[in-house]
């Protein structure tokens, strides 16, 4: 995640005002140097508030809302006549009050289908990904995230990507790094891309620059919420 820095005297540009631009306006293909880097600033600090907002719900709260998003993720499967037996699908080890769903991982073998995690090898680098069991020797990976310590690269039929933030068009807001877009560009054919987080994470828009790929679902505690049909 890159950091702006202020100099001595204030900021060289003028502070960002992302904020009340109409996203009917804003042109993502047509974005400049200086509205890049607005927005840049403009989700960073939205990312503190959506991280804050979370890290301030219960446990339970947080316990409930995995629950409630693993019957969506088997209901939005079963809707789309996905059979998940021989799939791949991958997910994420939790961090900063994310939505722990290791316990529909964990029963993904049983129903035939084989979990994942991903890890970084090269910083700034498509992510890769290996096998996940409960029983699956795990290290400590960059960031400090636990990862599998070993086995072959896979590559997911399915990804579930947590959100920090998310809009109606499906774009997710991460934590800056850009691993994930990264990612799914480099995968071919691409997986099914299901953005994951809670409803209070929605917002107008992530003012998506050229590099962000969209999500084809969002889940919630709520339910699936496919792009623009609100």
């Amino acid at each position: 995640m890159s950091h702006d820095e202020k100099p001595a005297d204030g900021y060289a540009s003028p502070p960002c005002l992302a904020h009340e631009i109409d996203p009917a306006y804003f042109d993502p293909l047509g974005v400049t140097p200086q509205q890049a880097q607005d927005v840049a600033r403009w989700r960073k600090a939205e990312r503190v508030r959506l991280l804050a907002e979370r890290a301030a719900l219960s446990v339970d709260t947080r316990k409930a809302a995995a629950i409630a998003i693993a019957e969506h993720l088997d209901s939005l499967l079963a809707q789309r006549s996905i059979d998940i037996n021989g799939l791949t699908i991958s997910a994420w080890w939790p961090i900063k009050a994310e939505i722990d769903l290791r316990f529909w991982l964990a029963g993904l073998a049983a129903r035939g289908a084989r979990a994942a995690l991903p890890l970084v090898e090269t910083k700034a680098a498509p992510l890769i990904f290996r096998e996940w069991t409960p029983d699956t020797r795990m290290e400590r990976g960059i960031w400090n995230i636990p990862v599998p310590a070993e086995g072959p690269d896979i590559l997911p039929d399915i990804t579930l990507s947590p959100v920090v933030g998310w809009d109606r068009n499906g774009y997710r807001l991460g934590y800056g790094g850009g691993y994930f877009d990264r990612t799914l560009a480099a995968i071919t054919p691409r997986p099914l891309a299901i953005g994951v987080g809670l409803n209070i994470a929605q917002i107008a828009t992530i003012f998506p620059q050229p590099h962000d790929i969209a999500m084809q679902t969002i889940v919630t505690e709520t339910g699936p919420r496919d792009p623009k049909q609100d």
